[in-house]
């Protein structure tokens, strides 16, 4: 797998892996919204003065990425508000070679787990360690695979302490593994900060608030899950998605987004979150009729029903002893990286399951990777293709 190294101004980009993206969102957005490539230019052109207020050192990265790539800055920025075209405005324009049919995509399933410390157990002798831990399967079309790039990002900041001259507050190191020209989509930063990606499809966007992706990118730059939250809430969403954001501190929250409004969806007993591709917090008397319940993939409530089950049964490891009864009477169930891949396999409702496989034409999309943080220990696996036949594997730590 690529991976890109970026330290200060960002003028060095994966040309090729650039392209190939490019390549890849001219052909979808002209199949999920009609619209050629001069419109897509035209349409990533009116968020150029929104985001001159709201993220402008951002904006200039994606004009670097372009002159790197040797691209139009439009192209860059059309890749950057991908999510807000192809789920937002897929009723804005009517898709002639789908027959007005909605295109079956996307299929992402997203988890967090975390406990704080407890107390000594005083029959063991030892304290019952905390743990948080972010996880999905980041599904996608196929022909999009040979573009996914791994983005490390070291501000001139992140590594040294702060001066008396200097930004109180340094951005953190990152790590997310992405899509070429995009500027951050699933991954973790040095503070153990960690986010996760779901779409989600509603009609609208409003080009005055933070694209999906600056905004993943805007939280890994963030020292804690309420610093993401709230950084996200001031901004607002351009369009619709669910951003899982976590920390080894505080664990989890799941941020559903829409044009109009950033909810929270807070962790259940056990401490875990769950999401897949529908919105669960839409509130039809708050909301009215004219907000689309994204449930767009009829895999997607029995998806979320089986990530839960899965995690539900996850129990304490076996230690084959009496010290393990003790413990079992006391202690939640306790996950591993170990544990969490398994769930991540998961094939039940195969093709369209967590483990997900193309099957033309009724599923589109396939797991293309699988990434597993431990946050605490600021580290995270990933493995590049389904989970229970990947072909590579690396480890992404700070």
């Amino acid at each position: 797998m690529l991976e890109i190294h970026c330290s200060g101004t960002p003028h060095e980009a994966p040309r090729a892996q650039v392209l190939g993206s490019l390549a890849f969102y001219r052909q979808l957005f002209q199949e999920t919204c009609g619209l050629d490539w001069t419109a897509v230019q035209a349409e990533a052109e009116r968020y150029v003065a929104p985001l001159t207020r709201l993220a402008p050192r951002h904006l200039d990265e994606i004009r670097g990425i372009a002159e790197g790539s040797g691209v139009d800055f439009l192209d860059i920025l059309a890749l950057n508000v991908r999510t807000e075209i192809t789920f937002g405005l897929f009723t804005d324009a009517a898709s002639s070679t789908n027959g007005g049919r909605r295109r079956q995509s996307d299929g992402c399933t997203s988890l967090s787990w975390f406990s704080p410390d407890q107390k000594e157990d005083e029959s063991t002798s030892s304290p019952k360690r905390s743990f948080s831990y972010l996880a999905q399967n980041w599904d996608w079309m196929p022909a999009q695979r040979a573009n996914i790039i791994i983005l490390y990002i070291d501000h001139p900041s992140s590594s040294h302490p702060p001066s008396s001259n200097s930004d109180p507050h340094p951005l953190p190191q990152i790590a997310t593994v992405t899509e070429a020209g995009l500027l951050a989509k699933t991954g973790l930063n040095s503070h153990g900060v960690g986010v996760c990606l779901n779409a989600l499809r509603c009609r609208g966007v409003d080009r005055t608030r933070l694209p999906i992706h600056l905004a993943l990118r805007r939280a890994l730059e963030c020292g804690s899950r309420a610093d993401a939250t709230q950084a996200l809430r001031e901004t607002g969403l351009a369009g619709c998605g669910h951003i899982l954001v976590a920390d080894a501190a505080t664990g989890g929250v799941g941020l559903e987004c829409t044009s109009r409004w950033v909810r929270e969806l807070d962790m259940d007993a056990a401490g875990r979150v769950h999401h897949t591709n529908h919105l669960l917090l839409l509130d039809r008397e708050v909301d009215g009729m004219d907000v689309e319940d994204s449930v767009w993939l009829a895999d997607s409530r029995p998806r979320l029903a089986r990530v839960k089950e899965l995690t539900a049964g996850i129990t304490v490891p076996d230690k084959g002893s009496q010290q393990q009864e003790e413990e079992e009477e006391e202690a939640a169930p306790r996950p591993s990286m170990e544990s969490l891949f398994d769930v991540l396999k998961d094939e039940q409702g195969y093709p369209a399951s967590i483990n997900r496989r193309q099957n033309l034409p009724r599923v589109k999309t396939e797991t293309l990777f699988t990434i597993i943080m431990d946050l605490a220990a600021r580290r995270a696996q990933v493995t590049f293709g389904r989970p229970t036949e990947f072909g590579e594997k690396t480890l992404l730590s700070f």
